[in-house]
């Protein structure tokens, strides 16, 4: 029988462990382990288009590998990582509306309120697109539990 202060240990053992799950949440990458198929997330800011990383400028953040353009973006995006990486983990936006996880094409973007959201297809941004302040908040209510269903 487990004494009153193992219990309690295990008790907080569980917190924190479930504390540091809620914020490690899982990103969308392929089985080669490439966020965002290889394109460097600092470059949908800053030139306003997507750019492929190069290889040996990469960095690995939440068990993905995540390639950049140039050193100094690579450098950005370490000091703040969030700031850069799309929303839901790299999920499609659209199919997080529905509650649903689903691969994103870099080239089918959207910046939103300095935030960056990846859909599956120019197609499925453009339905994405008709409603756009709807569609954020129906997947927010998704996100991250989505991760966690069976």
């Amino acid at each position: 029988m487990l004494s009153r202060r193992s219990l309690i240990a295990s008790f907080a053992a569980a917190l924190f462990a479930s504390a540091l799950h809620a914020q490690d949440r899982p990103v969308f990458y392929a089985d080669d382990g490439l966020a965002m198929a290889g394109y460097d997330a600092v470059s949908y800011f800053d030139e306003g288009v997507p750019t492929r990383g190069q290889p040996e400028i990469a960095v690995m953040w939440k068990g993905a590998e995540w390639h950049f353009a140039s050193q100094e973006n690579r450098e950005r995006f370490e000091s703040n990582p969030r700031a850069f990486a799309p929303q839901f983990g790299g999920y499609c936006a659209y199919a997080m509306t529905y509650g649903s996880l689903s691969s994103t094409d870099p080239n089918a973007w959207k910046i939103v309120e300095g935030r960056l959201y990846l859909t599956h297809s120019p197609a499925i941004e453009r339905m994405w697109d008709r409603n756009l302040t709807q569609n954020i908040r129906m997947a927010e209510e998704y996100w991250p539990a989505v991760l966690y269903k069976n």
